[in-house]
């Protein structure tokens, strides 16, 4: 399945893609959680399934004809993991992690597929990341290797859009990483039934304006979503709408020569082989 969060008549509701038409969750199961994390959190992702086996035309909303949030709006934790693709920290020059580099980012920052990102008035310093997101369908801490992927949702898209100067200012990034609308996910989750185990060797792309500016697999990724569970809950009890960011693959903008910084009028586009594109324009930020 497919799974979103669309805005109808002002507000947020649950949906599953069905071709070119969305099937409303709210129609066809009448009582259902209003949110995803709650979703996988009860168990219902399988009454999902099959509701949406059997809809009625009555229940399905032309896709065009409404705006995608983020699929998980307000997820308890995102997880973001830096220098994660080996090709990727061997062109920054830096050290290949030992063990992964985490930072967090908060939901604030991150905007829905053809939502505008914002390049913020204090940097032009604003870097693209094609991302993939393991999304967490079942909580638990001290997660063993054999079990990890059973916690697993699906897997959903993120351009992790950031402001390098601000990154480096100090030794840990998360002023780089979160400025306001500067990074987006979506346009949905497919559940993991649908893809390889842990989403292992799906082709990873970022295009900017129709030029393809970073191309790799997943099979590049230096800790695999397995070990990632398994070391991030052995710290912290992973919940159900939790969201890993499993890291970027080589060809980000700052390491080119001259660098190259999404700009005002941009159109940025990241793809994951089974998953879909996720596709932003650029804006400049504004104050009233």
């Amino acid at each position: 399945m497919r799974l979103l969060t669309f805005v109808q008549d002002g507000s947020a509701r649950l949906g599953v893609r069905r071709g070119k038409a969305i099937v409303d969750l709210a129609r066809i199961l009448p009582g259902a959680p209003a949110d995803w994390p709650s979703v996988f959190a009860s168990g219902a992702l399988a009454d999902v399934a099959q509701a949406v086996a059997a809809v009625p035309e009555g229940a399905l909303v032309a896709a065009d004809s409404v705006r995608l949030l983020p699929p998980i709006p307000r997820p308890p934790k995102i997880l973001c993991i830096g220098l994660n693709y080996r090709s990727h920290a061997e062109e920054t020059g830096l050290p290949i992690p030992k063990y992964p580099i985490v930072f967090p980012r908060y939901p604030a920052s991150i905007v829905g597929p053809e939502a505008p990102l914002v390049r913020p008035a204090l940097s032009d310093n604003f870097d693209y990341e094609a991302e993939l997101v393991a999304v967490i369908g079942r909580g638990g801490r001290a997660i063993p290797r054999e079990r990890a992927l059973a916690h697993v949702a699906g897997y959903t898209l993120c351009n992790e859009g950031s402001i390098r100067d601000y990154q480096f200012k100090a030794s840990q990034w998360a002023m780089g990483k979160n400025f306001d609308a500067s990074g987006s996910m979506g346009p949905e989750i497919v559940t993991a039934d649908e893809l390889p185990p842990g989403a292992a060797g799906l082709r990873i792309q970022c295009r900017l304006n129709g030029e393809t500016v970073q191309d790799s697999t997943t099979d590049d990724l230096i800790f695999d979503v397995v070990t990632l569970i398994v070391e991030l809950s052995a710290v912290m009890s992973l919940e159900a709408g939790d969201l890993i960011v499993t890291g970027t693959p080589p060809g980000v903008g700052f390491v080119r020569k001259p660098p190259l910084w999404l700009k005002p009028g941009d159109t940025c586009e990241v793809e994951i082989e089974g998953i879909g594109v996720l596709r932003n324009p650029v804006v400049a930020e504004t104050h009233d």
